[in-house]
């Protein structure tokens, strides 16, 4: 990818970034220009994520950050705002699943993981970066959704579909409710994607998931990168509110 004028001057926030879609769409976003501040758990893999975009020439900073700690994440927004001065983009990728089991075996613990990491995780973070977006005219934001809040074929997720169900329409709403202040706010719904949270879902063999798909195959991650970019960008100015489906027609079928 060639850097672009309108990503130039622009920062970048992607939590979650240290692997799969977050790590993909960091590095999507280092490549058109973008200063891209990566927030993750996962130490290792966060500080990989920004030396392999250091080697491509691109801009990135690690930080960090457990998203279901409210502290942790006021502390990296107020970091990254002294340090760099502004917050234009942000992709809200964090998100966690839980084991396959039935509802009725599933802990209170294990829901509590679910939703403070794919729901009240994205709520704070909306707070807090829809103000410090506006503060400054404007930018846009992209929530992780999955198609499994719009339909969820497996039984044995029921926590982690409700979640996202949960987002997506937590997503509109802050949607409807920040664009007359210049924040523009989307969300993608990727399908079966080579992750490795999709790989070790147990759901069944990857070859048959492919196969039940109309393409065949599964995504890649950089697939799922290259629609949040669009929606972070220019050209989807007009789009708000909107959930993305990035599936290989698995919601058409």
């Amino acid at each position: 990818m060639t850097q672009g004028a309108d990503w130039a001057e622009k920062v970048a926030l992607v939590t979650g970034g240290g692997s799969g879609i977050g790590r993909a769409t960091a590095i999507a976003l280092a490549s058109r220009g973008a200063q891209v501040v990566i927030a993750s758990r996962r130490v290792p893999e966060g500080e990989a994520a920004v030396e392999e975009i250091a080697q491509g020439g691109g801009r990135a900073a690690f930080v960090p950050t457990d998203v279901t700690d409210p502290a942790a994440l006021a502390a990296l927004h107020e970091d990254l705002l002294s340090r760099f001065g502004r917050l234009d983009v942000a992709f809200n990728n964090a998100g966690f699943q839980e084991r396959r089991a039935p509802l009725c075996e599933q802990s209170d613990a294990v829901y509590d993981t679910v939703f403070d990491t794919n729901v009240r995780a994205v709520f704070q973070c909306l707070r807090l970066q829809i103000e410090a977006m506006a503060a400054r005219g404007g930018g846009a934001i992209v929530v992780n959704a999955s198609v499994s809040g719009l339909r969820n074929p497996n039984p044995g997720f029921s926590l982690y579909s409700a979640s996202k169900a949960a987002v997506i329409s937590l997503t509109k709403s802050a949607a409807m409710e920040a664009a007359e202040r210049g924040v523009r706010i989307n969300a993608v719904a990727p399908g079966r994607v080579e992750t490795h949270m999709m790989l070790n879902s147990n759901v069944m063999a990857m070859k048959d998931v492919a196969a039940g798909l109309p393409v065949r195959r599964l995504g890649r991650p950089e697939e799922v990168a290259d629609a949040v970019v669009w929606l972070a960008s220019d050209a989807a100015s007009f789009v708000v509110g909107h959930v993305l489906c990035v599936d290989g027609g698995f919601m058409a079928a």
